[in-house]
């Protein structure tokens, strides 16, 4: 039963059975036949075949998709209790927002380390949208992002502020994020207000925008923590944000509550820098 909810899951989050089958490394013909097995076994349908390629989710799947992921994360749970008296490693799995991974996750997760060492740490690089979507389908324990995102299922508690600065060459072009990044809002927020045309350059990466900034090239609205070795010019508060903490609702693991409180703690002896610079 678990198998054809695992390839239940990838089907559901691709709405595609060649992708799930790359994904599940077997064959396309094997993942209709799972897909047909499990419908049988529920009696129900739970996709719509349109075509050869695309497909539609009924009402149904969407109801088994939410108990699957529960039933799935219990499964796994079990199975890592059955090999506890062999193995005391805790797997967590983070998903990063790029500010917060640049100029913070490598403190954090040296001290995570160091006060955890039971826990073998697992660190993604996402945008905040990523980091959310990544949360919902259960594949992170948790999450850092740095966009107020809401959704029904996960708890999002503030962790810290960081102030924003326009750094760089203001003469040159602008540098900045892809739409779902939390970064760009304030981005498109500031270059409407100052009614800027300029040219614009798209960088998936605020690690690849700073060192670019470095060589002097163009100008971009970053964490002035990031801007430490840049010239920059201060925003107004409006340009103050949060970083944001995600964690489940439904998480059972109680070394996931005890990571949450060390990093609350955590992030309260670094707000100092707010009023560094």
């Amino acid at each position: 039963m678990f198998k054809l909810l695992e390839t239940f899951k990838l089907v559901y989050e691709t709405r595609n059975f060649s992708k799930a089958a790359e994904l599940l490394f077997i064959s396309q013909p094997t993942v209709s036949t799972q897909i047909k097995q499990l419908e049988a076994d529920l009696d129900t349908i739970l996709f719509i075949r349109n075509g050869r390629i695309t497909i539609t989710a009924t009402p149904q799947a969407d109801v088994l998709y939410d108990k699957a992921l529960d039933l799935l994360d219990d499964w796994a749970t079990i199975r890592e209790d059955m090999h506890a008296p062999r193995q005391t490693t805790i797997h967590c799995k983070i998903g990063v927002s790029h500010t917060f991974a640049m100029v913070l996750m490598p403190d954090l997760l040296i001290d995570l380390s160091n006060a955890f060492p039971h826990v073998s740490f697992s660190i993604k690089l996402m945008n905040s949208a990523e980091v959310a979507q990544a949360m919902n389908q259960h594949e992170l324990d948790l999450g850092i992002i740095e966009k107020p995102l809401a959704t029904p299922a996960l708890i999002r508690t503030p962790l810290m502020t960081d102030q924003l600065v326009l750094a760089g060459d203001t003469a040159g072009p602008w540098l900045i994020r892809e739409t779902a990044s939390g970064v760009y809002y304030y981005t498109k927020r500031y270059l409407e207000e100052q009614n800027i045309q300029g040219p614009i350059i798209e960088i998936a990466s605020n690690a690849l925008i700073v060192s670019m900034l470095k060589k002097g090239f163009g100008c971009s609205i970053v964490s002035k923590r990031a801007a430490a070795d840049l010239p920059f010019q201060s925003l107004d508060p409006g340009f103050e944000r949060h970083f944001y903490l995600l964690q489940r609702e439904d998480s059972s693991k109680t070394v996931i509550h005890s990571l949450k409180s060390f990093i609350q703690q955590w992030a309260l002896t670094q707000n100092e820098y707010k009023t560094r610079g």
